[in-house]
């Protein structure tokens, strides 16, 4: 058989090859996740995971899946590739942990336009810690070579993450009048609101590069603090018992988010003035402009969890929190009623 000129899937601009190199580069990482429960490594079509030797009984799976949204577009401008992948990670997990659920395994997909092995290795390698952090196995994924869909460094992330809970054993639950708000502080902003982060940025004059106007080393880098994983303090207080529910605060907030956490009839009182605002958010909310509703709705504002706790508990609760690492504050209370009664003033 002739063909006209020979061509090569390379000459479309994939190259097998790098991927292949990519996979042998990150095998390292990936194994430095493995769990109880992990039955084989990256490399065949699909992953193995046995439930009873994670622990389980009756489990109750438990699924989530996120990206990492305009933040990556700080990353590409900046070439700091280090920590989206945690990012990634905390926004998948964070989120199964609110419904009671321990982080069993994870997988990623990686598209680009063209395969940069140190790049796309970098952010992966972020993606095993992320997946360390949360007791999570980076069991594999996919890495998409897609010439013509994305230009100049480009690309995206998407996230999987599969958990389990034992059958009865579930959060919200017993929610109720009275209950306190235990808020754990964010890492900033998290990876929630970067498309109006990005438009301040650009409305200001600075450039990635600039000094940070509210912290140590560059803007950019300061921007690309990872989100906070709040899985392993968070189970150890569910597990201590006392925990109601739990409100990851993504985007939408504080006024959207706990809503989510909190049955029919029942609302929340928080007291604005209880936690001092990052200086991150209060050179956004000047920089920008931002009216005080606009914070709350769309950047955590220094929150980047809140565990509804039983108010007899609280005091012990925190206690856990801070043993496993978290800024705890109380940061208000349930009530009966509907959404979100702020006190106090933020800005």
């Amino acid at each position: 058989m002739s063909g006209k000129n020979g061509l090569s899937y390379a000459d479309a601009g994939v190259d097998i090859d790098a991927g292949n190199a990519l996979v042998e580069r990150i095998k390292p990482a990936a194994a430095a996740t493995k769990r109880p429960g992990v039955m084989d490594g990256l490399g065949g079509f699909g992953a193995l995971f046995d439930l009873k030797a994670a622990g389980y009984t009756d489990p109750v799976l438990v699924a989530a899946t996120d990206g990492v949204g305009t933040k990556l577009k700080i990353a590409i401008d900046t070439g700091v590739m280090q920590t989206v992948g945690i990012d990634l990670v905390a926004m998948c997990v964070n989120d199964l942990v609110c419904q009671g659920a321990e982080p069993l395994f994870f997988l990623d997909y990686f598209a680009t336009g063209k395969l940069e092995i140190e790049a796309a290795a970098t952010v992966i390698e972020g993606i095993a810690a992320g997946c360390k952090q949360a007791g999570a196995a980076l069991v594999g994924g996919e890495t998409a070579e897609m010439p013509g869909m994305y230009h100049g460094g480009d690309f995206d992330l998407a996230g999987f993450a599969v958990g389990a809970m034992e059958r009865g054993v579930s959060l919200p639950a017993d929610v109720a009048a009275g209950d306190v708000l235990l808020g754990l502080a964010s890492n900033g902003v998290h990876s929630n609101g970067y498309s109006l982060v990005r438009k301040i940025v650009e409305q200001s004059g600075l450039g990635w590069g600039a000094d940070c106007p509210f912290g140590d080393g560059s803007l950019g880098q300061a921007l690309l603090a990872p989100t906070r994983i709040y899985v392993q303090s968070s189970l150890a207080a569910f597990r201590a018992g006392g925990v109601h529910a739990l409100a990851h605060i993504t985007g939408g907030g504080l006024t959207e988010n706990l809503p989510r956490a909190l049955p029919a009839g029942l609302g929340a009182e928080i007291d604005l003035g209880a936690w001092t605002l990052p200086p991150v958010f209060a050179w956004l909310a000047t920089e920008g402009g931002l009216a005080e509703a606009e914070m709350l709705k769309t950047f955590n504002s220094g929150i980047g969890m809140i565990a509804i706790v039983s108010a007899d508990r609280a005091d012990k609760i925190a206690e856990i929190l801070r043993q496993s690492g978290e800024d705890v504050i109380e940061i208000g209370k349930v009530v009966a009623g509907e959404g979100i009664a702020y006190q106090g003033r933020l800005l």
